[in-house]
Parts: structure tokens; sequence; C-alpha cells
């Protein structure tokens, strides 16, 4: 098995989100100089803790997520994973098999999770069929071959409230911080 890889740029990116968010957690505040743990919105932690990759081990990200200037607009609506070959893909959340079939050579696999959140997996051979529930990380196929993905790897969409959103932006969604008077007149 490959060790997993990341660029130059994605881990220097992982680093200062993950300095930003040790910041958050350990930074004391001056009233008490105790560390204050952030609050996050139920509604944030609800809709968003449920999610993981919807592979077993995420090698890399091949091709990320671009968004489109307009909705017929060139871009790519979903990320890439090198996944290897023969890999099986998971439900990424809870939810439904809405859709089981072929699209031009490709074959298909999507879920509706509720809340507005629908995902594609492609190109999966699906083992699961139209209709079923599934739990996160429950196998719903097998990564095959076809459609615009590099052989070995998976394509990940996912659509909120029918819009494309990135799906790596459902594992770093935190409350804003909110900025509090520091000291007492």
């Amino acid at each position: 098995m490959t060790s997993p890889r990341i660029c130059s740029h994605h881990r220097s990116r992982l680093l200062a989100a993950v300095g930003f968010i040790a910041a958050l957690i350990f930074l004391p505040t001056p009233a008490t100089g105790v560390a204050q743990r952030p609050v996050v919105p139920q509604s944030i932690q609800a809709a968003h803790a449920q999610w993981r990759w919807p592979v077993a081990v995420v090698v890399s990200i091949s091709v990320p997520y671009q968004q489109p200037e307009h909705d017929y607009g060139s871009g790519h609506r979903g990320i890439d994973l090198w996944v290897g070959d023969g890999a099986v893909a998971g439900a990424p959340a809870g939810g439904t098999i809405a859709w089981v079939g072929t699209v031009a050579d490709r074959p298909l696999v999507t879920i509706d999770h509720g809340n507005g959140f629908v995902t594609t997996l492609e190109p999966v051979v699906a083992s699961a069929e139209v209709g079923s529930a599934v739990e996160a990380g429950e196998i719903v196929g097998y990564v095959s071959t076809g459609g615009h993905a590099a052989t070995g790897t998976l394509h990940w969409g996912v659509r909120q409230n029918g819009s494309y959103i990135n799906p790596a932006s459902l594992f770093s969604r935190i409350a804003r911080p909110i900025l509090l008077p520091c000291c007492e007149e």
C-alpha cells in the first residue's frame, strides 16, 4: 500500500487550518486566563458531524473542486480521489439510495441524505438497491472505470439544495469566531 502524499501547497493550507483551530480552542481569554472552547451552533454540528470520506483510505485528491462561474459554465463539480483499483465506495453520510444506473459510459450511485444534501459517486458499480437505507460508511458499490475520472479514481459530487458544493468543505465547517469585549469598565 502506498503511503498518503500531500503536496506542499495543500500541506501548508492544512497546517494553517490546524493552527487556526488550535488557537481558537486553546487561546486563553483575558478575563479568566483559562482556555475556552469555541461554541459551535447545534445546526452546524448536526449537519456536518455525520460526513466522512466515501473511501476507507484517501490517498490524495487528484482533481480538486472547481466552482463554475455560472450554472452552465465549465468547472469540476466535485472532487476526484485516488483510491486504487477495486476499491469499495461507501456512503459519505446516512441516507437513501436514490438512483443507480449508467450515464453515457459511467456507472453512478446517487444518495439522498436529506436536508437538501445529495451525493453522486462515479464510476461506481452499485451493490445497494434504489430505496435502500444506508448508514455513513456502509458500502454502496465498487469503483469501476468510465467517464471523466481517471482509472483508479472516484469522483464525489455533492449538491446542497440543488447547487453543487465542494465536498471537502463538509469537513472544515466551523462556527465563525465572534469577538467579545475584553474588559469590564
